[in-house]
Order: C-alpha cells, then structure tokens, then sequence
C-alpha cells in the first residue's frame, strides 16, 4: 500500500508523457506535480514531502544531469529517477555516479516504473528520518552548557573523569555531575551511545574512548 503523502515530481518537455504519467501515479495512489522544464522545478517545487522526481535527460533549457547537478547543492538530496528516450549508457553512468536512484528507457514498463517510484520514495523516507534524527542531535548537543560541552568533548575523546577534572581545573566530582547531566540532556545511556553521536555529528573522528573511560 503506497505511503500517505507521498509526491511524485515529473519533469518532462513532453505534455503527452506528463500526461500519461499523471494518470498512472494519480491511480496508483500517489499526489503528483508536473513540470514542463528544469527551470520551472528549480522555480516552483515544494520538497516538505516524502516522494522523488521523475527527470527527462534530454530537455531544452537545463537538461536532466545538469537539474541533478543544482539538486546537488540543495540540503535535501532528492531522490530522482531519470526517464529517457534514447539508451545512452554513457549518460545513464553519469546519473548513476552522481546518485540518480534509476536509469530507465521510455517506453517504460508500469511495472518496472512503479517499483522504481516505490524504492525511491522509499529511500527519500529513510533520507529524511536520517536527516531528522541528526537535526535532534544537535539541538540536544546546542542545550549544553559552556562546561558540560567542555566535558563531552574530552569524555568522547576517552578520558577518565580524574584527567578531564585535571584538565578543566575542578574537582572529579563535579566533571561527574556534569556528565550524568549531560547524558540526561542527550537522552543517552552509554558512553558508547555518547561516542556513536559524537561521530555521527562530525565532532570526532573515528578514535574510540579507552574501554576503561568512566
């Protein structure tokens, strides 16, 4: 069953095909957005809901690689998949390289053409919630304290409670105060879930804590 709220963006210079498509999706449950051009997209298309984008190769104006090529720059990585009318491998590799979820030959098959749609929308879900889960993040890491970011970022580096107290200037009892603090406010449990958010946010590298930093 198709996903409530889930768009279909088609950019195609061909009408009929808009057409056609428009129809096919509408039945098959999914909202649709048509755009005759690359630039009418650029101009007009609202990306607040899960879906992909159905992008002609070759169109007068900004062709489809050079629509990916903009999308690119956007902080939402759109989940296209290009439709062609011609079986042009070189350019299907430059689509597939720079990220195209599909590479399909018109006329496409309904089939085919609906499980691509439904693994691209798919994808722009998982995207989405990636991307809203990191947003948590750092609002949560932006609740710290001066001192509390202070100790996360010595504690994901894995040092004891006595060496950051060292460090920092204060007593060991105090770094620990901070640190159940700082857990409380991040809604983590573990030093490991600690070091796992530290990287998936880009504030360290790859290093682990030392098993025995507590």
């Amino acid at each position: 069953m198709t996903p409530a709220k889930s768009i279909v963006h088609v950019v195609d210079d061909d009408a009929s095909w808009r057409t056609s498509v428009q129809r096919l999706m509408s039945a098959a449950g999914y909202e649709v957005a048509l755009y005759e051009s690359a630039e009418h997209f650029l101009e007009a298309a609202t990306l607040d809901t899960p879906g992909c984008v159905l992008l002609d190769v070759r169109m007068p104006g900004l062709t489809g690689l050079q629509l990916q090529k903009h999308a690119m720059n956007r902080q939402h990585k759109l989940s296209i998949i290009f439709i062609s009318g011609h079986g042009d491998i070189p350019t299907s590799v430059l689509a597939m390289r720079a990220g195209a979820e599909d590479f399909l030959t018109k006329p496409v098959d309904t089939g085919v053409l609906l499980r691509a749609i439904e693994r691209a929308i798919a994808r722009d879900r998982e995207e989405r919630g990636r991307r809203e889960q990191v947003e948590t993040l750092h609002r949560r890491i932006a609740t710290l304290t001066p001192m509390e970011r202070k100790v996360f970022d010595l504690v994901v580096l894995g040092k004891l409670n006595k060496q950051i107290a060292l460090e920092l200037g204060t007593a060991e009892r105090t770094i620990k105060w901070h640190r159940h603090n700082l857990m409380q406010k991040l809604h983590l449990d573990s030093l490991a879930e600690l070091v796992l958010v530290a990287e998936r946010l880009g504030l360290i590298g790859g290093e682990r804590p030392h098993p025995e930093a507590k």
